[in-house]
């Protein structure tokens, strides 16, 4: 389940109800759909074929299928990250830098662990979503984050998007974000 960490305060949120409504609060969409749905040999493995690929996007196909109608997303796709990922270090420096994009960007998790780091509302600064399995999550376009990995550096994700090429990060300069 996810946990929010305000970084000004150390405040932790935690429970499905209150970290829902404090990111309804930041406008950031946060659903959680059932891990449990996916096949055992899929819950903890990394390095995925297309075949692998495609079986966790039938597994989780109304979901995808519905929060795609409700929200305007027309394509997905599933992106694994660990160790064995070639490049795995400059896709992170790439990743960790506070941008914006034009469309929201949505992940929903299907196995490991990830981090959103996130700009709220002047009353609350930056935050983390700390995220794994089951948890998905919507930043809205032009809203100020990146995304990561958190210790256990593997994750997989189902990736929405509004425009078929996917989306394009814009750097975001912003004197006031300190890295944790």
């Amino acid at each position: 389940m996810a946990e929010i960490r305000i970084r000004n305060t150390n405040e932790r949120i935690q429970g499905e109800q209150n970290v829902k409504s404090f990111l309804e609060k930041q406008e950031v969409l946060y659903e959680h759909w059932n891990p449990g749905k996916l096949p055992a040999e899929l819950q903890e493995k990394f390095v995925l074929s297309d075949e692998e690929k495609q079986q966790i996007l039938s597994t989780f196909d109304s979901e995808i299928r519905d929060l795609a109608g409700r929200r305007g997303y027309r394509t997905w796709d599933i992106v694994a990250l660990s160790d064995a990922t070639p490049n795995l270090e400059e896709l992170l420096k790439k990743f960790e830098q506070v941008h914006t994009h034009t469309e929201d960007e949505v992940r929903a998790i299907t196995a490991g662990k990830g981090i959103f780091i996130i700009k709220g509302t002047d009353d609350v600064g930056y935050f983390d979503v700390e995220l794994e399995a089951g948890d998905v999550i919507s930043v809205p376009e032009n809203k100020p984050h990146f995304f990561t990995l958190m210790d256990n550096r593997k994750i997989v994700a189902v990736r929405l998007f509004i425009e078929t090429e996917g989306w394009i990060a814009h750097p975001f300069e912003d004197p006031a974000f300190q890295k944790a």
